[in-house]
């Protein structure tokens, strides 16, 4: 059915503005995971339940390697509905230690064309105060679930670790791992805290306040050699992994592009997987990687696990090709398995190198 519906669907939401419509979609999926019957009809549609996809990695377990990315359930509205959809994880906000309303709408483009998405939102949320009584009610949620964490716009970057640690204090017991995001491109200052002697000041300050793995989520517009560099630092300070990549700035990569915010979607996946590559490279059987941009197929998946990514993060692949990208894409991870004649998808990870 989900193969069907997305599509009828899709038209009248693509005559919504992009906020708008990802409301009605919000909405639609809050009533479906409170119904009666909607939690086993959302199962049964959209859920693959298989032990050779399962994931074991930060000290946690994954029923399979597809996640949703930071960005999409900013404000821990929507941790029940994840699991419904066959998310193996979910990754909630960015959340900043005060509520702010973002940047000056509109703030979100699509460009169909080329299946991608141009944002904008700087940061938009409820605060850490909301987010934490959200999560008391619906935490644990069944999967594993992240929490990207962001300083606050006004915040000044002299005083942006206070922030961090606001954060891993307010909500430490509430999440299974945290990640430290100074590579959005939407708050004004905030890749400048992308440097050696920050990471290791963050995560020396973050560290000792809880026992959940906090990684480090990158950017993909340095140089790889310089991007490679920012996360050895990030490891030898202790973080427990790497998410590459946040969106790009390189509006060249998409003919209309506006000339502010991050694109997001097809136009980034190559770009994101030449930077995932030499991240892996450096860094594969040191640390956990996980990789996200553009992946909106198995055969996407496929190519970053097999070059060393433990987990997958998908987000505008689901808003162009429907919710069941993410059946989709597993479904298709075992097909690849039984070609391959590899017994199971942590096997899997790596093999390429």
């Amino acid at each position: 059915m989900h193969r069907l519906l997305y599509p009828l669907l899709k038209p009248a939401l693509f005559q919504l503005e992009p906020e708008q419509a990802h409301a009605a979609a919000s909405a639609a999926l809050r009533a479906a995971a409170l119904a009666p019957f909607g939690p086993a009809i959302l199962r049964s549609e959209f859920c693959l339940a298989d032990p050779r996809l399962a994931v074991d990695c930060l000290g946690l377990q994954f029923p399979n390697p597809v996640g949703l990315a930071a960005g999409y359930d900013k404000n821990a509205t929507l941790v029940r509905a994840w699991p419904l959809l066959g998310f193996g994880h979910a990754e909630l906000g960015a959340v900043t230690p005060r509520p702010q309303p973002g940047n000056p709408k509109p703030r979100v483009y699509r460009h169909p064309a080329q299946e991608t998405l141009q944002n904008a939102m700087g940061f938009n949320n409820d605060g850490l105060d909301a987010v934490r009584a959200r999560l008391q009610r619906t935490y644990p949620a069944g999967i594993p679930i992240g929490i990207n964490l962001g300083k606050n716009k006004d915040t000044p970057e002299a005083d942006a670790v206070s922030d961090y640690t606001k954060l891993i204090q307010g909500l430490d017991g509430l999440c299974d791992y945290f990640v430290i995001n100074i590579s959005s491109p939407n708050t004004p200052g905030l890749r400048g805290l992308l440097n050696e002697a920050f990471i290791a000041e963050v995560f020396g300050a973050c560290l000792p306040l809880t026992q959940a793995p906090v990684l480090l989520k990158v950017s993909p517009d340095a140089e790889p050699d310089t991007i490679v560099g920012l996360c050895r630092a990030a490891v030898d300070a202790g973080a427990a992994g790497i998410i590459a990549t946040n969106t790009t700035v390189d509006y060249a990569l998409c003919p209309g592009a506006k000339d502010f915010g991050g694109l997001s979607g097809r136009v980034l996946t190559e770009r994101s997987f030449a930077v995932f590559q030499a991240i892996a490279a450096e860094l594969y059987g040191k640390t956990t990687l996980i990789s996200v941009g553009g992946i909106d197929s198995a055969d996407e998946a496929w190519r970053r696990i097999v070059h060393g990514a433990s987990l997958v993060q998908v987000y505008t692949g689901m808003i162009y090709k429907g919710p069941g990208l993410v059946r989709d894409i597993n479904a298709g991870l075992l097909e690849r398995l039984e070609a391959e004649g590899i017994a199971t998808i942590q096997e899997a990870t790596g093999a390429a190198l």
